[in-house]
């Protein structure tokens, strides 16, 4: 028998605090409700573990089972869960508010290659000197990257100011 080391979330065994228990057996079989000395009993003649399964309902669902082989196949569940999920990335584009136009179609060529892989796209304007007093063309070019990438994106984050730069966020459709 095991004994429950600190930080497992499943209680087993003798730390189960339950008078009467919501039994199940190691084929799977619902035996009923028992109480914790009989199901302990039972756990112990088949030479497995006694697993809380569910603490809160009324009484607890226990089951009889290696607890030590559970533990791994779940671990392994996680594991196998944790390998498919995507982190999305936040990727940044730098404009200026007098960016050229071959600067800004190299620009866009970014930005949608970005989208396509599933991360997200910061689009940052960056005003120097005198370029603070003319917003409006800021606000413009990052409007034309709106519609330009509307077919593959939504802005998550509309335009606003920072400091010396104006921020929107984009974010892929699917």
């Amino acid at each position: 028998m095991a004994v429950q080391a600190k930080g497992d979330e499943h209680r087993i065994n003798d730390r189960i605090e339950s008078r009467e228990v919501r039994l199940v057996s190691q084929d799977g079989d619902m035996v009923g409700v028992v109480s914790l000395r009989d199901a302990l009993i039972r756990a112990e003649e088949v030479g497995l573990d006694l697993v809380e399964i569910s603490p809160n309902a009324t009484p607890p669902v226990c089951k009889i089972l290696d607890y030590g082989k559970y533990k791994y196949e779940a671990q392994k569940k996680a594991n196998a869960a944790r390998k498919k999920q995507k982190v999305i990335e936040v990727k940044e584009i730098k404009m200026r508010p007098s960016i050229d136009q071959n600067d800004y179609g190299i620009k866009m060529k970014k930005v949608r290659e970005f989208i396509d892989e599933g991360d997200k796209v910061k689009v940052t304007m960056r005003f120097r000197g005198r370029e603070m007093a003319h917003q409006h063309l800021a606000i413009n070019i990052l409007e034309k990257v709106r519609e330009e990438m509307a077919d593959v994106a939504k802005v998550e984050q509309f335009p606003k100011l920072e400091g010396r730069q104006m921020i929107m966020v984009m974010a892929p459709l699917k």
